[in-house]
């Protein structure tokens, strides 16, 4: 029985407009790597990045300690962290980190989960960082492509994204606040319009379709969110005219990318995906906001690093 082993995990974007806390998308933009290592006793951390080594308040050390009292596990595990999904910008930086070190662990002591088992799980640490469970980042990065996820009982339906799919990530330099999850899901209306909700519902329910029947165009008209969108938009400096641009440039649909900042627009292979990533710097520097764009596209889920 092997006594380490080394996962590394996707990036993912949550919401896609509509389908909030439910619909998750893994992206090849960044990868978190986990290594587990079984020691004698307790859980230590080791990471390059900035992020808490206390099990507690760690996602990854939450999944390992909490898989490690469910399973009974009686060694100790060092958890190390490679850090390549940027904190706290609407990537699932958390939830890559989360969804590694479940599926390491259950390659570790060779428990045969079950995808939606490893999603459980990997939710179970993001309560470290985002204060609640919430499982479509993690989701996404565990199993890759497109993920709906239904919950009481959770139960995560994977769909395989269209192969000509890209997206272009505008990811703004600004400082972001220590438990921006948490901020962002301050912002979000307590009471909602019936007829607001009936039209996300529309929208999410044809981005499915979209999927099912690998239509780009169906998908990006339907990524449109009348309730979270217009409650968060406040707190990314420029985001209507990155939006406009981007839109204006080929852009089949634009949002924001999970709880943002960032900006997340979808668009096909044969779209100029430079002229649209240009636009979005464009609509960050009408308010002299630089920004960094990433071209991807969907990733598969979590994997043995050989």
């Amino acid at each position: 029985m092997a006594s380490k082993i080394t996962v590394k995990a996707p990036s993912s974007t949550a919401n896609l407009g509509p389908g909030f806390d439910v619909f998750g998308l893994a992206l090849n933009a960044f990868y978190d790597e986990i290594t587990l290592t079984k020691t004698k006793s307790g859980i230590t951390i080791i990471t390059d990045g900035n992020v808490p080594t206390n099990p507690e308040k760690n996602t990854a050390g939450l999944v390992v300690k909490n898989m490690k009292k469910k399973f009974k596990i009686k060694e100790g595990i060092e958890i190390k962290i490679k850090k390549g999904v940027p904190a706290g910008f609407g990537m699932g930086s958390s939830a890559a980190s989360a969804a590694a070190a479940a599926v390491a662990f259950d390659k570790l002591f060779r428990l045969k989960l079950d995808g939606n088992s490893l999603v459980e799980f990997a939710g179970s640490g993001e309560k470290a960082s985002a204060g609640t469970i919430h499982y479509d980042n993690v989701a996404a990065s565990v199993l890759g492509g497109f993920v709906i996820v239904k919950t009481n009982p959770l139960d995560v339906i994977r769909v395989e994204p269209p192969t000509n799919l890209r997206m272009c990530i505008a990811v703004p330099d600004i400082g972001v606040p220590k438990k921006k999850t948490k901020v962002s899901r301050g912002v979000i209306p307590k009471k909602i319009k019936f007829t607001d909700s009936i039209l996300n519902l529309s929208n999410a329910a044809a981005i499915v379709a979209g999927f099912m029947k690998k239509d780009l165009e169906l998908i990006g008209n339907s990524i449109k969110d009348v309730i979270v969108e217009p409650a968060r938009q406040h707190m990314i400096p420029g985001f209507t005219k990155v939006k406009q641009n981007a839109l204006k440039a080929g852009a089949l649909g634009v949002t924001i990318s999970g709880a943002g900042p960032s900006v997340i627009a979808f668009s096909k292979s044969s779209s100029n995906l430079k002229k649209i990533s240009k636009a979005m710097s464009k609509g960050f520097e009408s308010t002299n906001t630089k920004c960094q764009i990433i071209i991807c596209k969907p990733s598969k889920g979590a994997i043995n690093k050989k």
